[in-house]
């Protein structure tokens, strides 16, 4: 896009009623940062006792803490997926952590190029997973964002101490970790440049995507910091360290943007991409009052920490909205008046999102597949969840009230029938078969 093009796209932004309400000056900038199998309590906030997390828990006094957001998966790619296309797993063309890699289409529109196409600066930095080379088409600088720093490859981002990080398409190495030596922990790397991201793009319109790994294992930190002499187990204070570590990030992106007067004009959103991992759960309760965890169909695995920032536009409280990672693109189409690609799963929530009314559809249900220990189904409608393992279509449906018992102990199909069936038809309708995604 031309510098005059985007000017010119500037000035009609300017116009519309949301940019140019009395809160903000000019067309917001959107921060979104994604942990890694971040679970549910893990945050002060979320109710996380044994954690510090001063810096997100003030996002969520500021901001609007969400009860009822799910993840688009259970594991980390195709959360993802959904998240960056629109797409639940029964659409998405990335359903699981599969290995060869399955990228992106070479067609799929992602968040990044909403934004794009709406003029933004655009940056990424931490772990993409959604395509590495020969798939040069699915790489982050080929799917909408300016720059890129970080993991391409998910089994890449299993290790903290790296010999490279990707850099835009080239590798760059880092010396200091060559021949073991482990001195450049990467996610301060990666949090490094983003707040360069923010420094070099502060006087336009942004949009800042920071998937950060922490505290996706291998467990690994440089300082124990206040966990150093916790009577835990060496693995529960790593794990400690690295979220609060991640905490600490969030407030530098704050800062950053306080620095430069942006803060009011600025939209962070703050989430995990799945539940989290068992030995953290147990340990920390880290799924609060949920049943399982991440690789689970039960709300443990999908319901995640999601909050929404944004001083003089969000007023601060609790929403019990329901919503998916899939709405996020409609979402910030509506935002940056860009018109959504067809066929999507998801819708806008805007208003939701901001506090100013509902989600839209409140029937609609919602859909997740997953693909390790053999195919299963999770499907929520109202407050009904479904949850169908190992098999399929004929297996047998486990059904949960939510409003009722919403740590899915109570297996009540056998009760109601009748949803049971209406679940199972919904499932049965949501997904359409799709090379790699095996059922059986």
């Amino acid at each position: 896009m031309s510098e005059t093009t985007r000017r010119n796209f500037l000035r009609t932004v300017a116009a519309a009623p949301l940019a140019a309400s009395a809160q903000t000056r000019r067309p917001p900038n959107v921060i979104f940062i994604l942990a890694d199998d971040l679970g549910y309590a893990d945050l002060g906030c979320y109710g996380q006792q044994d954690i510090q997390t001063p810096h997100i828990d003030a996002l969520a006094q500021n901001g609007l803490r969400f009860t009822q957001v799910y993840s688009g998966s259970t594991i980390c790619a195709p959360s993802r997926c959904c998240l960056m296309t629109g797409r639940h797993t029964g659409h998405a063309t990335i359903r699981g952590n599969a290995e060869p890699h399955v990228p992106l289409g070479e067609d799929e529109v992602t968040v990044a190029q909403i934004f794009q196409r709406a003029g933004y600066r655009t940056g990424a930095f931490g772990k993409w997973g959604l395509g590495t080379p020969p798939d040069m088409h699915a790489l982050p600088t080929r799917k909408g964002f300016d720059t890129f720093y970080g993991y391409l490859h998910q089994v890449h981002a299993h290790t903290y101490y790296p010999n490279m990080l990707w850099d835009n398409e080239r590798e760059s190495y880092i010396p200091q970790n060559l021949s073991g030596l482990n001195q450049r922990y990467s996610h301060d790397l990666i949090t490094e440049r983003a707040l360069k991201f923010i420094d070099d793009h502060h006087s336009q319109p942004f949009f800042l995507y920071t998937p950060f790994t922490p505290p996706h294992g291998r467990f690994e930190v440089p300082d124990l910091g206040i966990y150093a002499d916790k009577p835990w187990p060496p693995t529960m204070r790593t794990i400690a360290a690295m979220i609060t570590r991640l905490d600490a990030s969030v407030g530098m992106i704050v800062d950053r943007l306080k620095r430069y007067g942006i803060e009011r004009d600025t939209l962070v959103i703050f989430s995990s991409d799945n539940g989290p991992g068992v030995m953290a759960a147990r340990h920390f309760k880290s799924n609060g009052p949920l049943r399982g965890f991440k690789r689970d169909m039960y709300e443990g695995g999908i319901r995640v920490p999601f909050i929404a920032h944004w001083p003089g536009r969000i007023r601060p409280g609790v929403s019990n909205e329901v919503f998916a990672f899939w709405d996020m693109l409609p979402t910030f189409a509506e935002l940056t008046g860009q018109k959504a690609p067809d066929g999507l799963d998801g819708v806008s929530v805007l208003k939701a999102l901001l506090g100013e009314g509902p989600v839209p559809d409140p029937d609609r249900p919602l859909y997740w597949e997953f693909y390790e220990r053999g195919f299963s189904q999770a499907l929520r409608w109202r407050n009904w969840k479904a949850v169908r393992l190992k098999g399929g279509e004929g297996a047998p449906v486990e059904l949960y009230d939510l409003a009722e018992d919403l740590s899915e102990k109570n297996n009540v199909a056998a009760r109601h029938p009748d949803i049971a069936s209406r679940m199972i038809k919904l499932m049965d309708e949501a997904r359409t078969p799709a090379p790699f995604w095996e059922t059986s």
